[in-house]
C-alpha cells in the first residue's frame, strides 16, 4: 500500500471512530478530511487560489486566513495548528506569517511547500523609493527586508503554480497529469493577465503610485511603475511624521491625483495625505485576502486594479 493510500485509510478510520464516539469537535484536519481528496492547507488567499485552480475536485483546500482578516498578523488557534499537522500538503510563504512559520517548523516536515523556494523574493526597496531615516519602516518584515508580495506579478505566480502542480502530483500520483494540465491552463490565464497589464500601462502620464503600504513592489517592478509607500511592508506600522512629510512632498512633486488605500486596513492615513495634496483616494487591492462576502477571485481583482491604475495614472 502506498503512503498516500495508507494516509487515506487512516483518515477514514479516524473519521469513523469520531462519528461512532459522537465527537463534536476535532483537534486537527484529518477527522474531517475527504479520503478521496488531497487535504491541502493554504496560508492565505493567493495560495488558496492557486491550490484550488490547480487541484480542482481532487483537493480539499483550507485557508488559514479567514475572509476579511488581515493575514500578516495571523494567529493560529489549536484547531488550525491541527490542520497544519494533518494536511497532506501545506502551501505557505516563509517569513510572511510568523505563526504559520512556527507551525510548519514544528509539524510540517516534508509536507510543506514554501513558495519562496520557487521565486526568490525582491528586496523591500524594489519598485520604489528609499528615504534617509526610513529604514526602520522598510525593513521590518520577518523575512530579512524582503518583499513577500510576490503574487502581484502574474508571471511569478504562474511559475509558482507550475511547481505546486508537481508537488500535488507527488502527493497524489494518480492525478498528476490533471494537476499539470490545470497548471498549464492557469499559466495561460496569468500570461494573458500580464499582457493586459503591460499593454494597459504602457503609455501613462504618470508612473508613480502612492500606496498605503509598500505591497506593490512586484507590480511596480514588472510594469515600470514607481511605488511610494506611506508605510513599509507591514500595513499596521504607523508612519513617522518624517515619512508622512516625504510622501506628501513626493506626491506634490509628481502631481499625484490619487492616493491608494486597501480593503483590509483603515484609509485614514491615505485620506490625510490626499487632503494635503489635493488628491482623491481609491482602493488598490494587494490581494492578501478577499473581503468577506466577495464574489471575485485573484484574476478579477487584478483586472479591477488595472482599471484603477489606468484611471489614476491617465493611461491612454
Amino acid at each position: 500500500m502506498t503512503n498516500r493510500a495508507t494516509y487515506r485509510v487512516l483518515a477514514a478510520a479516524t473519521a469513523l471512530l469520531a462519528l461512532g464516539a459522537g465527537a463534536g469537535c476535532s483537534t486537527g484536519g484529518a477527522a474531517g478530511a475527504d479520503p478521496q481528496r488531497v487535504d491541502v492547507v493554504a496560508a492565505f488567499y493567493p495560495l488558496q487560489f492557486l491550490a484550488e485552480r490547480i487541484g480542482g475536485d481532487a483537493v480539499r483546500v483550507t485557508n488559514l486566513a479567514k475572509p476579511g482578516a488581515e493575514p500578516h498578523d495571523l494567529e493560529l488557534n489549536p484547531s488550525q495548528v491541527g490542520e497544519v499537522s494533518d494536511a497532506e500538503l501545506i502551501v505557505y510563504l516563509k517569513g510572511f506569517q510568523p505563526a504559520v512559520d512556527d507551525a510548519v517548523a514544528q509539524n510540517g516536515g516534508d509536507r510543506a511547500f514554501d513558495v519562496t523556494s520557487v521565486q526568490p523574493l525582491l528586496d523591500a526597496s524594489a519598485g520604489g523609493h528609499n528615504h534617509d531615516g526610513d529604514e526602520e519602516e522598510h525593513g521590518e518584515e520577518g523575512n530579512g527586508g524582503k518583499d513577500p508580495h510576490v503574487w502581484l506579478d502574474p508571471t511569478r505566480l504562474a511559475d509558482i503554480g507550475d511547481q505546486l502542480a508537481q508537488r500535488l502530483g507527488k502527493a497524489d500520483p494518480d492525478h498528476a497529469a490533471d494537476y499539470t494540465a490545470r497548471a498549464a491552463a492557469l499559466h495561460t490565464d496569468l500570461t494573458t493577465l500580464d499582457s493586459e497589464f503591460k499593454n494597459g500601462l504602457a503609455t501613462c502620464q504618470r508612473r508613480e503610485i502612492v500606496t498605503s503600504h509598500a505591497a506593490f513592489g512586484y507590480l511596480a517592478d514588472r510594469y515600470q511603475l514607481e511605488q511610494v509607500g506611506i508605510t513599509g511592508l507591514s500595513p499596521d506600522v504607523e508612519p513617522s511624521p518624517q515619512r508622512l512629510a516625504h510622501v506628501i512632498e513626493e506626491a506634490k512633486e509628481h502631481k499625484a491625483t490619487t492616493i491608494f488605500f486597501e480593503t483590509l486596513v483603515s484609509p485614514k492615513v491615505a485620506e490625510t495625505i490626499a487632503g494635503q495634496v489635493g488628491a482623491k483616494t481609491t482602493v488598490l487591492d494587494p490581494i492578501e485576502g478577499l473581503a468577506a462576502g466577495s464574489n471575485g477571485d485573484y484574476l478579477s481583482v487584478m483586472r479591477t486594479n488595472l482599471q484603477t491604475l489606468k484611471t489614476a495614472l491617465s493611461c491612454s
